[in-house]
């Protein structure tokens, strides 16, 4: 640490930080507490992305969901491919 205590430098005597300021009226244990509350929000976030993905990639229930488009297209491609097969015959 440099002889300024709010800047750090590197063994070579480089600065390459400053000192990050203190939280005014925090104690200790109320941030350990704040990292706690967010670990626990994080958690719940991931929980329910995790959820959330499981549902959007569960490919049966999404044939389920749009049954009448699968048939749509899949009407609409076999029509494609046998038009495209009447005209080689040709």
């Amino acid at each position: 640490m440099s002889d300024e205590p709010e800047i750090y430098t590197s063994g070579a005597g480089e600065p390459v930080a400053r000192r990050a300021p203190e939280a005014p009226g925090r104690t200790s244990g109320e941030i350990r507490a704040e990292i706690e509350r967010q670990r626990e929000e994080l958690s719940h976030s991931v929980e329910e992305l995790r959820g959330r993905v499981t549902e959007l990639t569960d490919w049966r229930r999404q044939v389920r969901e749009h049954r009448r488009e699968l048939i749509i297209g899949a009407a609409a491609v076999g029509f494609a491919i046998g038009g495209l097969m009447a005209l080689r015959r040709r």
